[in-house]
């Protein structure tokens, strides 16, 4: 059940909505442009970093404006520091995001066909930490008691994605590449894996404001 109820409330409530589903499509796009540069659809990639900065500005540009209702008409003062910190925090798995596809596009790793399907499956959990995250952050708003049911699942996407790191690692540091392309493709491996751990350390913040709402 929300707990936000006047009509300014209501206003909120669909940018905080909003918010959320922008965090939501940006971690699609992201796996997307993953498997766009494994494919080798360079021109199809490079629109993805294009996606996912207009959505990283319109992500600040709500959080700003739900910064500026919550203040101005002094809304849900209880929780106003919480809901603030989680959209900040929220913002930088969409950096991250960007970020990560940013530096495939400016150092072009050349990734060999057999770890294509770890860089993949990577992208794939990581993507989905994200999404859950982005569940957990919406039943806070809407279905309190649901937070800790989605919460775990963040926390069991961010343990495989290192699972698929590490064997990933392993794979290309066994394999007979040179190695300035071993230590680069760990890098990429580093730089995706980085996804999950932004979605943990929001699951962190997100468990702390949820016990302090049950007291």
């Amino acid at each position: 059940m929300s707990f936000i109820h006047s009509k300014k409330s209501k206003v909120l409530e669909t940018q905080i909505d909003e918010f959320l589903d922008t965090v939501s499509r940006s971690s699609i796009i992201f796996k997307n442009g993953i498997k766009k540069y494994l494919d080798g659809e360079i021109d199809l990639f490079e629109g993805t970093i294009g996606e996912i900065s207009k959505l990283e500005n319109r992500a600040d540009e709500l959080r700003h404006d739900i910064e500026s209702q919550l203040y101005m008409y002094s809304l849900i003062p209880e929780i106003r520091g919480d809901v603030l910190g989680l959209l900040e925090n929220m913002d930088t798995v969409i950096n991250a995001e960007k970020k990560s596809l940013t530096q495939f596009s400016v150092e072009m790793p050349v990734i060999p066909a057999e770890y294509d399907a770890d860089y993949l499956a990577l992208a794939d959990v990581c993507m989905n930490s994200a999404e859950s995250l982005v569940t957990a952050v919406r039943a806070f708003f809407h279905d309190f008691n649901m937070v800790k049911n989605y919460l775990h699942k963040v926390y069991f996407y961010e343990k495989e994605a290192d699972k698929i790191s590490d064997r990933l690692k392993r794979r290309i540091f066994a394999s007979e590449l040179d190695l300035s392309q071993k230590i680069h493709l760990r890098y990429f491996a580093l730089h995706i894996e980085d996804i999950s751990d932004h979605a943990e350390d929001v699951a962190d913040r997100l468990g702390i404001s949820t016990i302090k709402r049950n007291f």
